[in-house]
């Protein structure tokens, strides 16, 4: 044995040494050779026509050993010895190995990177090279998925993709933002866009996603790009594909950060004395008598001098954290990728919090040559658990209010006997469960045949159930002398089926890419709600809740909806330069009625011209890019719920015989002609890149028109009934978008680098009910944006001594004057004016990212202007001077003679909204990141380190007075909003700590 070890040595070493192998105790058998003597090795690194390349980093292969050029291109470089690689790269320009092969001076000349153009992006079934793309399809950049503390990722994508307007309904944790992809299209019908995950429907919603398993985000725009979805699309379509595994050793990596959220915008009530003083303008406005307060309940914390911060007690200090791991890895024949992930954060209210557990498993397995297998598995748990405080009521409760009572419960009124302000505090003792769960499994098979190249068939697959929980108690602590308990159980289900044929050829120059689908998809829906009261104690809650002495009162709710699909598409180029896409769609919805086609065909066709392929362009050192792009296409929408063309029934109560009896009566009247909403659009496209593609963009311009509007239209009450739903009316969108990326440095060691998008979109009404009338009720005017803010124009405030009664008769000093825009001589409600737009002029957003060495530094800056909406926190009824109100807002009395805002006794009996300017600029977030370097992680045998630090919500320019100009909120009134609808919550800042670690 030991002889043919020898001789296995000796073929592959020389005889010398393998013989000192055979004689271990000799000299030989330690062979010295003296070390190669270092070598410098200088040289210069120059673009692809001459020019020099400054901050080109030149390293030797498998080590740490490295230069940077300096501003001539030029470097030097200690080798090892004469015979090592370097290592040649440049942002823009694709990275070379240049053997040294004993030379000391090298000339290197980096082609321009071609990858952008070859780069394959996610389009609708399928994949394109973005050369060969001709619709509108924007990939979101990796960097907006990683290092930014968020928990849903939409809220990542707020202000980075043009075109894409992403707002915050409300800032509490688990909250959906709304999302919409060039403007509103619709009035009535559902204007969210179509949401896909690796390939397929998904039920869920952002929520249910982790950020940490996201490979690639692409949206889509335009009507080539979303047609092949017909119905789905008429909004736009979010291409989300999550990560897969990769042939190779496995790979294990964690990413988590951790972190403290802080109120970032507050809103002050008045202090003790400034609330006295308050009431007391009141009362002298009033001509009452003068108290310090307006209730005796707080006149001793008023005499003692006791206050209470009620914001100070409502509120605490947030936290967020996240947690991933994931491991990857495969052969040739199985690849896999798991994933679990930890998210918790708490709010900066008490009592709001948001917690999501997800796991995640993608296996692909190539079974034979021509049969691929795969499954993605996935399941989320999301619970926002827990009795919450009211902010609202926080707000106006009275500084002299008292908290707890004497046995150290809460107070139900603090300041009585006033009993239309309860405790800001109490929503914190009831007991609350709001929990969904999202499990979802997909799976499909691939036959490739060997018979016909470029053929493939794809089935997939997939089921998704979503069940619900809530439960709701509130009982004596609460106010609530006979307990009250609500419970609801609801479940979805999903699934969809997909037969898709692809097939691509190419002839010479010529390619072709030929898909065809047939899909069916169904939904289904139940749930079921109970509530009971009269509970003898509150120890039981809703885990029984018939115990309750009045009888539970239950119902329950079950739709279905399905969907079949046919669709095929054509891709064909030219050499590359000449590009052609042609799609038609065919969608059955179950949601029409008996007499209206439940069928319709949605077509396509776009064009696109790679001017920088031709043969005039080609090698040009100015414009390396420019490709020319147009689109048109028809789009539809369902609109309407899976009952809404049948009249519907409603439970009615009457008296027969002497006894109640129960019976039906029609609650609503149906409409069987209902067809689909229809959105045609048309995209123009130039996307180029000039100087080496160290500025490259896009600039697009789209009009899209909707008919057949889904609007319920009047009809004559002697019908029984007051309105109907009918296709009727049209709305225009068009706008332009512009997104930028430049290099504006690039110097040794450092780079600094922008990335900017611009959209302006107009929104139109162009018809609703075919009479030429506006709707005046619900603010809808032709000619003008959806969102209409329609008001009175306020020219200041009525002063002491200014006669008010010929134009506003019952004015008083201290109540708002009004512009006579009629002028007929005095305030009616025909000087009531179009005003503007909750919708947005133009929107913006601005990435600078500066790196040096390992270090990097991202500034994101979002804008929205042009935005008007109507102020609650200025429209703060004072319900008889017994409301404590903001500081920032103010009042008006006869010695400050304000002219912007209302006296105390001022009750707004015109209902005037306040349009405020709700424009606004924000420093969105700031990521500080530093990475190791390559050499020092392969001495630590690590694949990759990178840790951070990031802040989000950081800082708002804005003149709006209020929490946040993004949110749709109410400021109390006095009633409080425990658990309805939802809750007012404070926009938050962020700052989070985070590391990103990969074995291997």
């Amino acid at each position: 044995m030991r002889v043919k070890h020898l001789l296995l040595y000796g073929a592959l070493a020389p005889l010398p040494a393998a013989l000192a192998v055979a004689a271990p105790g000799s000299a030989a058998a330690l062979p010295t050779r003296e070390p190669a003597p270092e070598v410098t090795v200088t040289g210069t690194v120059t673009d692809n026509n001459g020019q020099p390349l400054p901050g080109a980093t030149v390293v030797v292969k498998g080590t740490a050993t490295g230069a940077s050029t300096d501003a001539d291109g030029k470097f030097s470089l200690r080798l090892p010895d004469g015979n090592a690689v370097l290592l040649v790269s440049s942002i823009g320009f694709a990275a070379q190995e240049i053997p040294v092969n004993g030379r000391s001076s090298l000339s290197i000349r980096l082609q321009p990177d071609a990858k952008a153009l070859d780069e394959v992006v996610v389009v609708g079934y399928g994949t394109q090279k973005r050369s060969d793309v001709t619709g509108s399809v924007v990939s979101v950049p990796q960097d907006r998925l990683e290092k930014l503390p968020v928990a849903n990722v939409a809220q990542a994508l707020q202000g980075a993709v043009a075109g894409v307007t992403i707002t915050g309904g409300s800032n509490l944790p688990g909250a959906q933002p709304r999302i919409q992809i060039r403007g509103v299209r619709s009035i009535t019908a559902n204007t969210d866009p179509y949401l896909v995950v690796d390939g397929l429907p998904f039920p869920g919603n952002f929520n249910d996603i982790n950020p940490n398993d996201i490979a690639s985000i692409e949206i889509l725009k335009d009507a080539s790009s979303t047609a092949i979805y017909g119905t789905r699309g008429s909004n736009g379509v979010i291409l989300i594909t999550t990560k897969r595994g990769k042939t190779g050793k496995p790979q294990i990596r964690y990413n988590g950060y951790a972190g403290f959220e802080n109120l970032v915008t507050r809103l002050h009530p008045l202090d003790g004395p400034a609330y006295s003083a308050k009431y007391q303008e009141f009362a002298r406005q009033r001509g009452i008598n003068v108290t310090p307060v307006p209730n005796t309940g707080e006149l001793d914390n008023y005499n003692n001098n006791r206050t209470v911060d009620w914001m100070d007690l409502v509120s605490q200090q947030g936290y967020l954290q996240d947690h991933n791991l994931s491991f990857s890895g495969g052969t040739n024949d199985i690849k896999y990728f798991v994933s679990a992930d930890y998210f918790k954060q708490r709010g900066v209210l008490k009592g709001y919090q948001f917690g999501r557990v997800s796991l995640r498993t993608n296996v692909d397995a190539n079974l034979t040559p021509w049969l691929t297998v795969g499954t993605s598995s996935f399941f989320s748990r999301n619970n926002d658990d827990g009795g919450r405080v009211d902010l609202g009521l926080a707000q106006v409760a009275s500084p002299y209010g008292n908290v707890y009572n004497p046995d150290g419960t809460y107070t139900i009124f603090p300041q009585p006997p006033e009993q239309l302000i309860r405790n800001p505090l109490l929503g914190l003792t009831t007991t609350r469960e709001s929990r969904v769960n999202q499990l979802t499994g997909t799976a499909y098979a691939e036959v490739q045949p060997t018979f016909l190249k470029g053929l493939k068939y794809r089935i997939n697959g997939t089921y998704s159930y979503r069940p619900y929980r809530y439960a709701y108690y509130e009982g004596r602590q609460f106010g609530n002398q006979r307990g009250f308990a609500q419970l609801t159980n609801d479940e979805r289900h999903n699934y969809t089926l997909e037969n898709l044929l692809i097939y691509n050829h190419d002839i010479d120059k010529h390619h072709f890419d030929v898909t065809a689908l047939y899909s069916a998809q169904q939904n289904t829906y139940f749930t079921t709600t109970e509530n009971a009261s009269g509970f003898i104690n509150d120890q039981i809650g809703f885990n029984s809740i018939g115990s309750g002495s009045n009888p539970p009162t239950i119902g329950s709710y079950s739709e279905r909806r399905a969907l079949v699909s046919q669709m095929g598409r054509l891709n064909y180029s030219y050499d590359s330069r000449y590009l052609f896409t042609a799609t038609a769609r065919r969608d059955g919805s179950s949601v029409f009625g008996a007499n209206a086609d439940k069928y319709a065909i949605f077509p396509s066709v776009a064009l696109g011209w790679n001017v920088a392929n031709e043969g005039f362009l080609r090698g040009n050192s100015l414009v390396n890019q420019l490709k020319l792009r147009f689109s048109y296409g028809t789009t539809g929408n369902e609109g309407i719920g899976p009952y809404g063309t049948i009249t519907g029934n409603a439970l009615l109560q009457y008296a027969y015989g002497g006894v109640t009896a129960v019976g039906l009566r029609a609650s609503n009247i149906g409409n069987s002609n209902l067809k689909w909403e229809q959105t045609t659009s048309t995209n123009y496209a130039v996307d180029f890149g000039v100087l080496n593609n160290r500025i490259t963009g896009t600039v697009e311009y789209f009009d899209a028109k909707t008919k057949d509007l889904l609007l319920a239209r009047q009809i004559p009450i002697i019908t029984g009934y007051g309105t109907i739903l009918d296709n009727i009316g049209r709305v225009q969108n068009r706008g332009v978008e512009l997104t930028l990326a430049t290099t504006n440095v690039r110097a040794a060691n450092f780079t600094w680098e922008s990335n900017g998008n611009f959209s302006v979109i107009r929104n139109k009404v162009l018809e609703l009910y075919g009479n030429g009338t506006d709707d005046i009720g619900n603010r809808r005017f032709i000619g003008k944006p959806l969102g209409a803010i329609y008001d009175y124009r306020m020219v200041g405030v009525w002063q002491v001594g200014e006669d008010a009664t010929s134009l506003d008769p019952g004015a008083k000093p201290g109540d708002l004057k009004f512009a006579d825009l009629d002028g007929d001589g005095k305030i009616t409600s025909l000087d009531r004016q179009y005003q503007g737009s909750t919708q947005p002029k133009y929107t913006a957003g601005l990435t600078n990212t500066f790196t040096w060495k390992g270090l990097s530094l991202r500034v994101f800056l979002q804008t929205v202007q042009g935005v008007l909406k109507n102020n609650p926190t200025l429209n703060l009824v004072d319900l008889g001077g017994r409301l404590n109100t903001p500081r920032e807002v103010g009042y008006w009395t006869p010695d400050n003679a304000r002219q912007d805002r209302p006296g105390l006794n001022y009750y707004n009996p015109r209902g005037y909204g306040y349009p405020s300017n709700a424009s606004f600029t924000r420093l969105k977030d700031v990521t500080l990141s530093y990475t190791l370097p390559a050499g020092l992680t392969e001495r630590l045998k690590l694949g990759g380190v990178s840790a951070y630090a990031s802040g989000r919500n950081l800082y708002t320019w804005t003149k709006w007075v209020g929490y946040d100009p993004e949110q749709n909120y109410t400021l109390g009134n006095g009633t409080g909003n425990v658990d309805g609808g939802t809750p007012n919550f404070p926009n938050s800042a962020s700052y989070v700590l985070g590391l990103n670690v990969t074995l291997r």
